[in-house]
């Protein structure tokens, strides 16, 4: 996960806001993964009330172009990444993998964390591939029927 071009060289994550979160509300999925994420109303209101949640906006300099939300509690060393999406007038132009760099690099500042996991259906081929493509891997199915891959951060020669 190293190329970037200048334009996924933009991507960032920024904190959830009042200001940004009804921009983050109005993100659409294409219509063929809109049974894949969870809405990003719904994420936010649970981030509400679970105080490791860690929302982001992922921003292309000024614009919202997605959101994410992971946990990575202090008490141990797997953080979980469980929202991640990509407005579908974004998706592909490597803004997904670029985002998911940024996240990569923020989890491993902490510095506690060792694992980062993350659950996606397993007929969702374009996150399979994401998550392949960024060393992530398979374990197997959940009790939900998603597939759960695990990536060793102390196991990344390079830096996310």
């Amino acid at each position: 996960m190293t190329d970037r071009s200048p334009q996924t060289a933009e991507i960032r994550l920024a904190p959830m806001t009042e200001a940004n979160r009804a921009l983050v509300t109005s993100l659409e999925l294409a219509q063929e993964q809109v049974d894949f994420v969870a809405s990003n109303s719904d994420s936010l209101e649970e981030a509400n009330d679970d105080v490791d949640a860690q929302p982001r906006a992922i921003m292309l300099g000024d614009r919202i172009v997605g959101f994410l939300m992971y946990e990575a509690p202090a008490d141990d060393c797997e953080a979980r990444i469980y929202r991640f999406m990509i407005d579908r007038a974004y998706q592909g132009r490597g803004y997904g993998k670029a985002a998911l760099r940024e996240v990569l690099a923020e989890i491993g500042r902490l510095g506690h964390i060792r694992h980062v996991s993350i659950c996606y259906g397993p007929e969702n081929k374009g996150a399979r591939h994401l998550y392949r493509a960024a060393g992530f891997v398979e374990e197997g199915l959940d009790e939900d029927g998603e597939m759960i891959a695990d990536l060793v951060l102390s196991a990344r020669a390079d830096n996310p």
